[in-house]
């Protein structure tokens, strides 16, 4: 097995995702105590600048140089997955790179306007009560497409992406996979 994904780059997924989820539960009076959502955004907020910052000093797969790609290699990539063609890429694929970039924005402009939200000046602002909420839903289809996403490319490669989430690694790359 080839090591792909570091342990801070793991535990900043799953972190992120625990905190995602008790921001929301906190929302829906599920029995989460509502003074959790603001520590969830907070612990959100220190997720996204973590990975921020590794994908620029991390090691080569969590660094957004290895994986992120421009428009044109990634509409090939997107045809090749709709034609059952897409290679197997040892890190983010293409569209998985895209995703990680969206996600990021998105939680981070989340947490941003839900912290200006404690300032003095914008406490009680319905206006940035609006971005926040939408920002919030907006997240959700994002969530939905990355976990669609990599079911898709699991079953496609025959590879166990979640399970490589949890331990770090994927298979050695074969003739044809992009490393």
């Amino acid at each position: 097995m080839t090591r792909v994904w570091d342990p801070l780059v793991r535990a900043l997924h799953w972190t992120l995702l625990g905190a995602i989820t008790i921001a929301w539960t906190s929302t829906l009076h599920m029995g989460v105590p509502g003074s959790w959502h603001e520590t969830a955004g907070f612990v959100a907020m220190a997720c996204v600048a973590l990975r921020l910052l590794w994908g620029f000093v991390g090691p080569r797969h969590a660094r957004f140089a290895s994986f992120i790609r421009g428009t044109r290699s990634t509409w090939s990539y997107a045809s090749q997955v709709v034609r059952g063609q897409a290679p197997r890429h040892i890190g983010h694929n293409p569209l998985g790179a895209w995703m990680v970039l969206s996600l990021l924005l998105t939680v981070a402009s989340l947490t941003f306007v839900g912290w200006l939200q404690t300032t003095d000046r914008y406490w009680g602002s319905e206006t940035l009560e609006v971005v926040h909420t939408t920002l919030a839903w907006a997240l959700l289809p994002l969530i939905g497409l990355h976990v669609v996403g990599v079911l898709l490319t699991s079953v496609h490669q025959r590879e166990n992406l979640v399970h490589s989430m949890i331990h770090g690694r994927k298979r050695p790359p074969a003739e044809g996979d992009i490393d």
